[in-house]
């Protein structure tokens, strides 16, 4: 648990608290590195909001709980929240465990804020318990396959693991590019090698190839296998999914990590809360903050703001997702039901295609906008 100290002038007694569940990917095989920067973002807003007085005089607090990258510890850990006493609950970074969360939460009449899982599908049926900041993974993806048009790729290659999350992004890709005459041919990462992969993409005559894999195994190896073989000189690399936001990207593949395109959900340039959360992210995280730790903050931002007008009474919060208006760090935020999601989502968060500079691979370059 992470218990934040006490704002001043707040006397801390038992039960005086405001809790919210906060699931978070802080061990393997999660991503730990975005679960890292998820929970600094959740962190920092929790305790500016109690060094502004709390939630009407009363602290929040964290109740923090590592998902693994596991849906049924996940779901176990919807449970022990719930009969904990939180408000509502937050975060998660995996899709398919932010779906288990979801349907969990949903079950129990548990409002969960959502804040990095974009697969569209987060709960089998509409529900009114679960809003969503991250976007959808139909739109983003279909930036992607824009972004991917538009510089001339249409024979794009997929290196694939066995997921949902990865089926639905190959589905999405193709159905976009066979609308334009383009291809996708999917590579099964269970039954190739690195360099079998080589082999397929000169076979192919793919042009890109997208990493729909985990990191650092295989993501890697499949890197510096293509980058080290002549005959892919002039292939394109990308990781829709965002492997190369992180620092420990840069560091595992040195320069290859860059001109790899990925998804990033920031606005070309921040506002200035946006500015301000960023320097003080990058001094909790001591590294340059990626889009997941501000998703982080402005989770909190929002519950904070819906507590403080409609207190802590589940079902209040759940009935208030339409009426949010909250100025988040990455612009305003306000939900709306989308006919794919079954949840109320943010309908128009940033989305940028951008990738490592060669030049100056600490520096992201800005490629495509949605």
């Amino acid at each position: 648990m992470n218990t934040p100290p006490s704002p001043p002038g707040v006397e801390r007694v038992e039960g005086s608290s405001v809790r919210i569940g906060a699931l978070v990917p802080l061990t393997r095989p999660g991503w730990v590195e975005a679960g890292r920067h998820l929970l600094a973002g959740l962190e920092l807003a929790v305790g500016e909001v109690n060094e502004a007085g709390g939630i009407v005089g009363r602290p929040l607090e964290l109740v923090v709980r590592d998902t693994a990258a596991d849906p049924q510890r996940a779901a176990a850990a919807v449970d022990e929240v719930a009969g904990l006493g939180v408000a509502a609950l937050a975060g998660e970074y995996h899709s398919v465990v932010a779906r288990a969360a979801a349907a969990r939460a949903d079950a129990l009449g548990l409002p969960f804020l959502c804040s990095s899982a974009v697969l569209d599908a987060l709960t089998d049926q509409p529900t009114e318990w679960v809003a969503r900041l991250a976007p959808p993974q139909s739109r983003g993806w279909q930036i992607y396959a824009d972004f991917l048009l538009g510089a001339g790729h249409r024979r794009i290659a997929v290196a694939a693991q066995p997921s949902v999350y990865w089926a639905t992004g190959t589905r999405i890709l193709r159905d976009c590019l066979a609308a334009r005459g383009g291809t996708v041919t999917e590579l099964d990462m269970r039954v190739l090698t690195s360099a079998a992969v080589c082999d397929a993409l000169v076979d192919h005559r793919a042009t890109a190839l997208l990493l729909l894999v985990g990191h650092p195994e295989p993501a890697v190896p499949i890197v510096t296998s293509v980058r080290g073989d002549r005959r892919l000189a002039e292939i394109m690399i990308g990781a829709p999914a965002g492997q190369p936001e992180f620092a420990a990207w840069a560091t595992s593949l040195g320069d290859d990590s860059a001109a790899i395109p990925f998804l990033r959900y920031l606005p070309e340039r921040l506002s200035p809360l946006g500015a301000r959360v960023e320097t003080a992210l990058r001094e909790r995280l001591a590294e340059a903050p990626s889009f997941v730790a501000f998703e982080g903050y402005d989770t909190i931002a929002v519950l904070a703001d819906v507590l403080r007008s409609h207190g802590a009474d589940r079902a209040r919060i759940a009935e208030s997702w339409p009426r949010v208006a909250v100025e988040g760090t990455r612009g305003q935020i306000q939900f709306s039901r989308t006919p794919s999601t079954g949840v109320w989502q943010w309908a128009r968060p940033p989305i940028q295609v951008v990738d490592r500079d060669p030049a100056e691979p600490d520096r992201f370059r800005v490629l495509h906008t949605g």
